[in-house]
């Protein structure tokens, strides 16, 4: 004999009966069993509010349940909100542009050439683009500063003089890549997609980023945190070449990364997360001072195993965006970087660098930022303060890393606020 649905089970699964027919102590009873059986989601919420009976309010109240309303996302971005930030260390970059020509040509491109570089780049037209190079470093940012933007650094100047809502930052050393099924990964469009949805960094949800389609907040996500928080920062990641520390990939020296992942998700507060600005993106207008090139070992080279300045930009940002309430995100989109480098000569450079990471995370997992510090510039400062009294006697990298940070917010206060000069063509 088939068993009749139950009055829970219809209101469950269906979420059409009006219930506010029903008796009071129907609807009451309605709720609880609803509640108890973990099936709450904001759907049958909203029919128990719909009844109208004050009973319900009260214990919507008495519980604590908060009524969420869904963020109205936005569906497009304006092109031109948009820089797209290479950081060229490469002279050639024909086949680069090339590659990403279907993604970039809508778009302003900010290209920055490596001071030290004394080639002549090689651009394919077709791109609306602006070229800096090294007389235009030093007429924007003079001489009388710490701030260095040698190698891949040369990126942040281009973060520097921009005056874009949003950048995307891509290395001259990756190319677009392809998900399993073969298709072109639009690590543009994705990026924009991670930066205009909310993040949800106070709460794992374990289906990653509930506002990717198909998504959505799993059993015992608290009601009242659903709304999320601005996203600042996108974090892509990248097939092939790794993003190793210089001993690990001198070890497997011919490990490649083959995994693809179809997911992105917020890094939670409190945890703290290295970035690279080979294929990253984030909202210059609330974050960008965070990210700041500070961190110079002795002698280091141009490759990423090299350099240690990107790392601890990651530190900082995360640091600011925990305090200030904003999220992290990382996962999609995917780019392919190419070989480059040789691990072993880059190990003898980047070990100086491994070594102080020991005291560096320690650091910024312990810093406490004060209620004063209520904007990013702010931020970066007492970060700074902070290294210099804690960090500067046990090496003299952390002295000049926070003298860096102090002249990178008075750079971008002063520069940040009037229109970049004129660059190369």
């Amino acid at each position: 004999m088939r068993t009749s649905p139950s009055l829970l089970s219809l209101t469950i699964d269906s979420a059409v009966l009006n219930l506010s027919s029903l008796p009071d102590h129907i609807v009451i009873d309605l709720f609880l069993r609803t509640l108890r059986a973990g099936k709450l989601n904001e759907r049958v919420l909203k029919l128990f509010i719909a009844t109208g009976k004050d009973e319900v309010f009260s214990l919507i109240q008495a519980l604590n349940i908060r009524v969420t309303v869904t963020p109205v996302l936005p569906t497009t971005i304006k092109d031109d909100e948009i820089d797209i930030v290479i950081g060229a260390v490469c002279s050639d970059l024909t086949s680069f542009m090339n590659e990403w020509r279907l993604m970039f040509s809508r778009f302003h491109l900010i290209i920055v050439k490596d001071p030290d570089m004394k080639e002549e780049l090689r651009i394919p037209e077709g791109f609306n683009l602006d070229v800096y190079e090294k007389p235009d470093i030093d007429q924007v940012v003079g001489s009388s500063t710490s701030v260095l933007f040698s190698g891949y650094a040369c990126r942040y100047f281009g973060y520097l003089v921009s005056r874009k809502k949003y950048i995307i930052s891509v290395d001259d050393d990756c190319l677009p890549a392809r998900d399993p099924k073969g298709f072109v990964v639009d690590a543009v469009a994705q990026h924009i997609t991670n930066l205009t949805t909310p993040a949800t960094p106070f709460f794992f949800n374990t289906l990653y980023d509930p506002f990717t389609e198909g998504a959505d907040f799993v059993r015992g996500y608290p009601f009242s945190l659903r709304s999320g928080v601005k996203c600042a920062l996108s974090c892509g990641l990248w097939l092939n070449m790794a993003d190793h520390d210089a001993p690990t990939q001198a070890l497997k020296a011919r490990q490649r990364n083959s995994r693809y992942v179809d997911a992105v998700m917020t890094v939670p507060t409190g945890s703290l997360v290295p970035i690279s600005g080979i294929n990253i993106a984030f909202d210059r207008e609330v974050v960008g001072p965070a990210l700041v090139p500070a961190l110079k070992l002795a002698g280091e080279g141009k490759f990423r195993w090299e350099t240690m300045e990107d790392i601890w930009s990651g530190l900082c940002v995360k640091v600011v965006c925990d305090h200030l309430g904003l999220g992290v995100k990382t996962g999609l989109p995917y780019v392919w970087r190419t070989d480059r480098g040789d691990p072993i000569a880059s190990l003898k450079k980047e070990w100086e660098g491994v070594k102080l990471m020991e005291e560096v995370v320690p650091f910024f997992q312990s810093v406490r930022l004060p209620p004063e510090a209520t904007t990013v510039e702010d931020c970066i400062v007492e970060v700074a303060n902070a290294a210099k009294e804690r960090l500067g006697s046990t090496d003299p990298v952390f002295a000049r890393a926070a003298k860096a940070m102090l002249d990178w917010v008075n750079l971008w206060k002063s520069v940040g606020s009037i229109s970049s000069s004129s660059p190369a063509v």
